[in-house]
C-alpha cells in the first residue's frame, strides 16, 4: 500500500502531462488544417509563400506601416492584341526558338572582351517583363562591372564555397558534383565583364515609409531569372547559374542593398573564352518530361 500511495501522485502527474500534450497536438493539428480551435469561422489554408509577409506583420516592431492594397484605385484595362501566326509559322518559330535555347550551356570559361552596356541593360529590361504576384515586381538586378567590386565578390564567394565543399555540403553532394569538375575556385568572377546579382524583395519599401506585401516573391523572381537566361542566350552571351550558399548577407552588405532584399542568384555574363569547354551532358527526351493528358 505504501508503494501504491507513493506511485499514485507520480502516475497522476504523468497522466496530466500526457493529456496536456495530446490536447496541444490536437490544437496544432486544427490550426494546420484550418480549423478554428475556438469554434469560430475556420481560416482557409494559406500557401507557405503567402504566409511570410502576414507573419512579418505580426512581428513588426512598429518601424513602418504595411500598405493596404485594397484601398488603391482599380487598375485600368486596355485592349490587348498579339500578332497571330499561321500554323506553319508557329511550328517554324517554335522549332527555331527551341534550337536556340538547346544551345544554352552553363559556361565557366569567359573572355574578358567587353560587352556593350546597353545589351546588358536590354536583357535586364527583358527579365523585368516577367509576371509577378499582384504585379509587385519583387526583383532587383545588380549589375557589377567594376573590377575591384567583382574581385571582392569573388573573395566572399570563394571563402564561403570552400567551407561549403569541405564541411557543409556533405560527401554525397560533393561526390555528385565531382564528374562536373567544379570546386570553390571561381576565377570567372574576375574574368567575366559583368556579374548580375539577382535579389528577391521579400517586401517592398515605399517612399512614405510603408511596406508592401510581395506575394510569391521567390517564384516571381525565379520566373524573371528564366527569362533573363533566354535573353542572354538570344543576345549571344553565356553565363552559369549559381546560388552562392551562405554568401547572401555579406554580398548584400557589399553592394549596399536594403534589408528587404535577399540574394537569389549570381550570374557571370560575357562571351565564352576561345578555349571554353563544357561537360558533355545530354538532356532528357521529350517523353521523359512531358505528360500530355
Amino acid at each position: 500500500m505504501l508503494a501504491m500511495s507513493f506511485l499514485t501522485p507520480v502516475l497522476v502527474s504523468l497522466l496530466c502531462l500526457l493529456i496536456g500534450f495530446l490536447a496541444l497536438r490536437s490544437r496544432e493539428t486544427e490550426t494546420e488544417t484550418g480549423a478554428d480551435p475556438h469554434g469560430g469561422q475556420s481560416k482557409p489554408w494559406v500557401d507557405q509563400d503567402l504566409q511570410d509577409d502576414s507573419q512579418a506583420k505580426t512581428k513588426d516592431n512598429g518601424e513602418g506601416e504595411w500598405m493596404d492594397l485594397s484601398t488603391q484605385e482599380d487598375v485600368a484595362h486596355l485592349p490587348f492584341s498579339l500578332e497571330r501566326h499561321d500554323e506553319e509559322q508557329m511550328l517554324h518559330r517554335s522549332q527555331r526558338f527551341y534550337a536556340l535555347m538547346n544551345q544554352r550551356r552553363s559556361v565557366r570559361f569567359f573572355s574578358p572582351e567587353p560587352v556593350p552596356r546597353e545589351v546588358i541593360h536590354n536583357v535586364v529590361r527583358t527579365a523585368g517583363t516577367a509576371p509577378s504576384g499582384a504585379h509587385t515586381e519583387p526583383w532587383t538586378f545588380v549589375v557589377v562591372s567594376n573590377p575591384d567590386i567583382k574581385h571582392r565578390v569573388r573573395l566572399i564567394v570563394e571563402e564561403e564555397e570552400e567551407v561549403n565543399y569541405r564541411q557543409r555540403m556533405g560527401d554525397k553532394w560533393v561526390n555528385d558534383l565531382a564528374p562536373l569538375k567544379t570546386n570553390w575556385i571561381k576565377e570567372y568572377l574576375d574574368v567575366a565583364p559583368y556579374l548580375i546579382l539577382v535579389f528577391k524583395q521579400v517586401y517592398g519599401n515605399l517612399p512614405d515609409s510603408k511596406k508592401m506585401t510581395h506575394y510569391y516573391n521567390e517564384i516571381s523572381v525565379s520566373i524573371a531569372c528564366g527569362i533573363l537566361l533566354a535573353a542572354l542566350q538570344n543576345a549571344g552571351l553565356v553565363t552559369v547559374t549559381s546560388t552562392p550558399l551562405n554568401c547572401g548577407p555579406r554580398l548584400r552588405l557589399l553592394l549596399k542593398r536594403p534589408a528587404n532584399e535577399k540574394l537569389l542568384m549570381l550570374l557571370p555574363v560575357g562571351y565564352p573564352a576561345k578555349d571554353a569547354t563544357v561537360p558533355d551532358l545530354k538532356r532528357k527526351p521529350l517523353h521523359d518530361i512531358l505528360v500530355h493528358i
